[in-house]
């Protein structure tokens, strides 16, 4: 993952409603950093520069200026229609340090098996990571182009952010190739053999003419 740009931030000294409403007005959003040992710290950043960062998905981000090094951006509160950053929440990181996300895991490309019959499964739609902070990320591909009828993939097939590691088991299946209608199948096999049972006959007459 690719470093973002540097974030500058300046410590803010003042808090409250009217403060905090003063530095939106003034094109900025206040912030917090804390984690690590350190003191919680208040900050203010560009709302324009904060913007780009989020909307390209970065998680971690080179801070300067009042506070200095790499951040994660832990939380994000938005306004109500989601369009507009009201703060954020930063956490200090640390050279080595392996940081949890969950990651969502999409798809991508053809399945030769669906040409054939095969039916796409997947079974796995999000799981946990431990990444280096700079291969953060909020997903991962699964490419299907090479699976075929009978075929699956599992999470240890799967291509991860450098130096990053999977919770789950390796085996843990994520997608599959399945034969389309195959319980269907299984069902109409069995059919002739119970039509071809001998029907159970009440009243039935012994050699005797008795009934039996």
């Amino acid at each position: 993952m690719a470093q973002s740009e540097d974030l500058s931030v300046e410590v803010r000294e003042e808090t409250g409603t009217n403060k905090v409403k003063k530095l939106r007005a003034a094109g900025k959003i206040p912030a917090v950093i804390y984690g690590h040992g350190g003191d919680t710290v208040s900050l203010s950043v560009p709302a324009d520069a904060l913007s780009r960062i989020i909307h390209r998905g970065e998680r971690i981000v080179g801070l300067t200026g009042g506070v200095t090094g790499d951040a994660f951006i832990r939380d994000v509160q938005w306004d109500t229609f989601g369009s507009e950053v009201l703060h954020v929440d930063f956490t200090r990181v640390e050279a080595g340090e392996m940081l949890s996300t969950t990651v969502n895991l999409h798809l991508r490309g053809v399945a030769p098996g669906t040409k054939m019959g095969g039916v796409i499964e997947q079974s796995l739609k999000e799981m946990e990571l431990l990444c280096p902070p700079r291969s953060m990320t909020d997903t991962v591909d699964v490419v299907v182009n090479e699976l075929q009828v009978g075929e699956k993939i599992t999470v240890g097939d799967l291509d991860l952010p450098e130096g990053a590691k999977a919770t789950l088991d390796p085996s843990t299946p994520v997608v599959a190739c399945t034969a389309k209608g195959g319980e269907e199948e299984v069902a109409d096999e069995a059919a002739p053999a119970a039509d071809g049972a001998e029907p159970e006959v009440i009243g039935k007459k012994d050699d005797d003419g008795e009934d039996s």
